[in-house]
């Protein structure tokens, strides 16, 4: 792999992009192709509309809830949270420190079987 096929995107540099002082609570950091990947911190309330492609979050910071198909799972830091293309999902119960990275991926639409109805076999 050459240098400029690699990328380094440091947790100092992500919550600079969205310290409390900056208006944007979201900040793309780096985009390839299918790839986009972001860092997001909600501020009292999370208010997201479902996205055209499959989701990944991983909890960097804080604890709550994730409201996905009706359901409210509790997550902490360190959690890893999937959500296909389409599917309403938002933050609750987060209090003032939730910082998390997001990772887009794939064709919008969400891949093959995971989108809405798909069926889970894990």
């Amino acid at each position: 792999m050459t240098a400029q096929n690699s990328h380094i995107i440091t947790i100092d540099d992500a919550q600079a992009a969205v310290a409390p002082t900056k208006t944007s609570r979201f900040q793309i950091l780096f985009e390839r192709e299918n790839l986009t990947f972001e860092i997001y911190r909600p501020v009292s309330t999370d208010h997201q509309k479902p996205h055209n492609r499959d989701e990944c979050y991983v909890i960097i910071e804080g604890a709550g809830g994730v409201e996905m198909d009706g359901k409210i799972v509790d997550f902490v830091a360190g959690d890893f949270i999937f959500v296909a293309a389409g599917v309403p999902h938002r933050f609750v119960n987060f209090g003032q420190s939730l910082l998390c990275w997001v990772i887009f991926y794939g064709p919008e639409g969400g891949e093959a079987g995971t989108g809405p109805g798909a069926s889970s076999s894990s």
